[in-house]
């Protein structure tokens, strides 16, 4: 049951290294802003209009959270069981989608063009997640997980490996750039673009895969852990700050679920516990110092002492 915090500090923000105390604020503490999902996902903030979308994935719907008013609507449904969400570089949202298993952009006027739904002529499994570079490329992996029944899509039989993809809107080619991931997950790049984090939910125990860019920025190479959890520790949705930490999605029960904080060398600096395990997160706010985070039935947010990377 959730409980907001009474006094600052808020205790469920937890200091694991002395790194992150300079991103703890102490006055600021986790708010519930929106409550009553069957399975948060994806979330994705939209400046311009000063609100946050995200999935509902069961339910077959996108909500909205309006900054100005607190308000909560239905921006899309039937929403074709959409899971991860992002922004390209001309501020229209890039959407995975379950049910329909592609990738889709809602064009300014509201209607939907379909970027990749399949690779070599075969069907994608179901998009999960999904990031765009400074260059307009979008990125994204294709696990099984909106194929394996019908709570979160639609029951099919998988006629592709588990992989990362890359797609190019301006030649409209598609590119599979690693299949070594095991039903990957969460995906996000660091600041400078160097690197790409890669959740290997397949992998038991479960594990935070990074690779490096090729000088082309096309391709990833030197493919090595960053993390490795606990038995039973999941992991989801990252995203990056302007210093190179990795928040991360977090969930395992009591005393894990929430968020983690990683320090670029893999050291968990801070945790944000959660009553609920945290599927997905983004920044947001006018600053993009305000952490957005996606949980299991409900939607959270924190003001921190940093600012998620532009186009994140």
């Amino acid at each position: 049951m959730w409980q907001a915090c009474e006094r600052y500090p808020d205790t469920a923000i937890q200091v694991l290294d002395p790194r992150f105390q300079k991103y703890h604020l102490y006055a600021a503490a986790v708010e519930r802003l929106a409550t009553g999902m069957r399975w948060a996902e994806g979330p994705v903030w939209f400046g311009d209009g000063r609100y946050l979308l995200w999935s509902d994935i069961p339910n077959n719907r996108m909500l909205k959270w309006e900054e100005s008013t607190g308000a909560v609507s239905v921006f899309r449904q039937p929403s074709n069981y959409s899971n991860g969400h992002t922004r390209d570089r001309q501020g229209r949202l890039i959407s995975c989608e379950h049910g329909g298993r592609r990738v889709v952009r809602t064009e300014y006027d509201g209607s939907t063009t379909v970027l990749v739904d399949q690779f070599n002529g075969k069907p994608l499994n179901s998009p999960n997640d999904v990031v765009v570079k400074s260059d307009g490329t979008v990125w994204f992996t294709d696990p099984p997980f909106g194929i394996l029944g019908h709570y979160e899509g639609h029951d099919a039989t998988p006629e592709l490996p588990t992989c990362v993809y890359r797609f190019d809107p301006a030649s409209g080619q598609c590119t599979m750039v690693s299949y070594a991931v095991a039903r990957p997950n969460g995906l996000c790049f660091s600041p400078d673009e160097r690197l790409l984090y890669v959740v290997e939910s397949g992998a038991s125990p479960q594990r935070i895969r990074v690779f490096d860019l090729a000088a082309d920025g096309s391709q990833l190479v030197n493919d090595r852990v960053f993390f490795t959890c606990e038995e039973g520790v999941s992991p989801d949705g990252f995203r990056c700050d302007v210093d190179g930490n990795l928040w991360a999605g977090w969930g395992g029960g009591p005393g894990h679920d929430g968020v983690m904080v990683f320090a670029p060398d893999a050291t968990p600096i801070g945790h944000i516990a959660l009553p609920e395990r945290c599927a997905n997160l983004c920044f947001g706010g006018p600053k993009r110092n305000r952490l957005f985070m996606a949980a299991s039935q409900s939607v959270y947010s924190l003001y921190v002492n940093t600012q998620g990377v532009a186009g994140g």
